[in-house]
């Protein structure tokens, strides 16, 4: 696909996340955003790791300038969006791209947001504080998303948008 193409999906993708920022879950000291899930693997599917990586880190920069989203947002959307990009990139697999999200986001995330939360944050949490939260969240995105590609699959446009994609 070409940059300009690339690009272009990119920000629609991050504009999607931004403008969904409003709806959120809470739970606990977090939001839980299924939004960004998703975004995360429509992008990682569609675009790669690197632009997926790109458009969370992008989504999230604007969402905490806009005050929808917090520091907590980079380590689990752009986890997230790694693992995702990754393993549709190397395996071709939808289910695993799905598993990618909840353990990219949900797991991994939600552990490195530690850090971000004791030393950037200044507060005290558990090491496995986030899990939960960040592991509802990722759920919720990889649901939608299972059912949001199943409907592009079927009306063919994934194949318009990536021709050759291995949809």
């Amino acid at each position: 696909m070409q940059t300009t193409k690339k690009m272009a999906i990119a920000g629609l993708l991050a504009a999607l996340g931004v403008a969904a920022s409003a709806f959120y879950i809470p739970v606990g000291a977090s939001k839980c955003f299924p939004v960004q899930s998703m975004v995360n693997i429509l992008a990682g599917i569609l675009l790669g790791p690197a632009y997926a990586v790109g458009v969370a880190f992008v989504t999230s920069t604007l969402r905490i300038l806009l005050g929808t989203g917090s520091l907590l947002a980079y380590p689990g959307s752009m986890i997230g969006a790694l693992c995702c990009g990754l393993l549709y990139k190397y395996t071709g697999k939808l289910s695993l791209t799905y598993l990618g999200e909840l353990f990219g986001t949900g797991v991994l995330g939600a552990l490195a947001a530690y850090p971000v939360v004791t030393l950037v944050l200044g507060k005290q949490a558990a090491l496995f504080t986030y899990v939960v939260p960040f592991l509802i969240s990722a759920f919720g995105g990889a649901t939608i998303s299972i059912f949001l590609v199943g409907i592009l699959r079927r009306t063919k446009v994934f194949q318009k948008l990536v021709p050759g994609a291995k949809l």
